[in-house]
């Protein structure tokens, strides 16, 4: 179920993404969607511990208009987020139970960006687009380390 609902966001995310593409969006067709976005059934948060940072979608239905819009912006650009070491993790099923659902305590619609060390970095009830999420991202002490460590690998 999981596949066919990204399946279907991702053929109509796509035409726009072929759309707006530049140049430098070419890295975007080498990203597979499969290797960042994963069902929050087949995960927990404890194994993402300090090794990448999840971003969680929540929805109380696959067929959510949030959901997919969350969804179509996130795949629209994929490079960013790997840039910032993101997993997503969806869960569309709130009968599941899933740890992440219950860690994080979703109702209906919820985004959750979390840092490294598992501390819940926003929670917002809307989608939010690449830009807005990479840029809290960007605002965290790990990920200005991170910035820092590889400008001056750069220099060397």
């Amino acid at each position: 179920m999981f596949f066919i609902a990204l399946a279907a966001v991702w053929l109509t995310a796509s035409p726009l993404a072929a759309q707006n593409a530049a140049p430098e969006d070419e890295a975007l067709a080498t990203i597979d969607p499969e290797e960042i976005i994963l069902p929050a059934a087949d995960v927990t948060l404890d194994e993402f511990l300090w090794l990448k940072r999840p971003v969680v979608v929540f929805a109380d239905s696959a067929a959510d208009p949030r959901y997919v819009q969350q969804m179509q912006l996130i795949l629209e650009r994929l490079d960013p987020l790997e840039d910032r070491d993101v997993v997503v993790i969806t869960d569309t099923d709130p009968g599941a139970r899933s740890d992440v659902r219950q860690k994080l305590r979703a109702r209906g619609f919820m985004l959750v960006v979390l840092a490294k060390d598992g501390t819940i970095v926003i929670r917002k009830p809307s989608p939010w687009d690449v830009r807005e999420i990479s840029r809290s991202i960007d605002k965290l002490p790990l990920r200005q380390q991170e910035i820092r460590d590889r400008r001056d690998a750069l220099r060397n």
